[in-house]
């Protein structure tokens, strides 16, 4: 019988993350697996701030002149 993908705790299929979850049911693949897609995340979101902030950068400085 295959594991329900629901189970709270498991990590869901497309490596969904959800902030707050249950770890305390996840083995140690599993939570390496998490921390792997966290540190994704985290530098997805940093290149895109980045990115941000250089748009803005340039925008304040071509109305600056």
């Amino acid at each position: 019988m295959q594991e329900d993908d629901r189970t709270p705790g498991r990590v869901p299929p497309g490596g969904t993350i959800i902030v707050g979850q249950e770890l305390a049911a996840l083995s140690e693949h599993e939570l390496e697996t998490r921390i792997d897609a966290l540190r994704a995340e985290i530098t997805r979101t940093e290149e895109t701030l980045r990115q941000r902030r250089s748009v803005r950068d340039a925008a304040e400085a071509f109305f600056k002149t």
